[in-house]
């Protein structure tokens, strides 16, 4: 499995350590920005999100307002405009704005902590994210671990070469420690 933009599971939640390095303050910061002032639209869609949905599936610009500005917090570099409204068009067209959604209440009314899992791991950590190794481990077999100054959240659309490379590096060493 690989990920990016990797959060639940990958990030500390109520405990912080002892002694974080530059990079893990960092992080630890960013982290705090965002439960400060970026969590209002997790908060939504984790508590109301069938409210949020006949709302984004009833108004296209209200959708395109949900997601750019999604795309203008947590993006690092530019993502051309056709992308995000090509974006926008697929959750528009197929009408998956609510199950998008849904997810975070799954997500948070399940439940369940991640367990430990045996399936190796790939990260990629892109500039705009918060994973921190340490809490990685805590749950996951990590076989590949990448940290890059640049990109952020749609890392695909951002530096899709710096993905690239770091997928073909880690299934091409599927197994591997890092």
């Amino acid at each position: 499995m690989h990920v990016s933009a990797a959060t639940m599971g990958f990030i500390p939640l109520g405990d912080t350590p002892d002694d974080p390095s530059d990079q893990e303050k960092r992080r630890l910061e960013m982290l705090e920005d965002f439960r400060t002032d970026g969590h209002g639209y997790f908060e939504i869609q984790a508590t109301r999100p069938q409210t949020l949905a006949h709302a984004l599936t009833d108004s296209p610009v209200g959708l395109l307002a949900w997601i750019g500005e999604k795309f203008h917090a947590w993006a690092h570099e530019p993502i051309d405009r056709d992308r995000l409204l090509t974006t926008v068009m697929l959750y528009w067209l197929t009408g998956t704005a609510g199950s998008a959604a849904n997810l975070y209440w799954e997500m948070t009314h399940s439940g369940r902590w991640p367990e430990r899992s045996a399936v190796p791991t790939g990260v990629s950590v892109f500039a705009g994210d918060v994973a921190i190794r340490r809490y990685a481990e805590r749950t996951n077999t990590i076989t590949f671990w990448a940290d890059h100054d640049e990109g952020g959240h749609f890392a695909a659309l951002e530096v899709p070469g710096l993905l690239t490379a770091d997928l073909r590096a880690f299934f091409g060493g599927v197994g591997r420690s890092a």
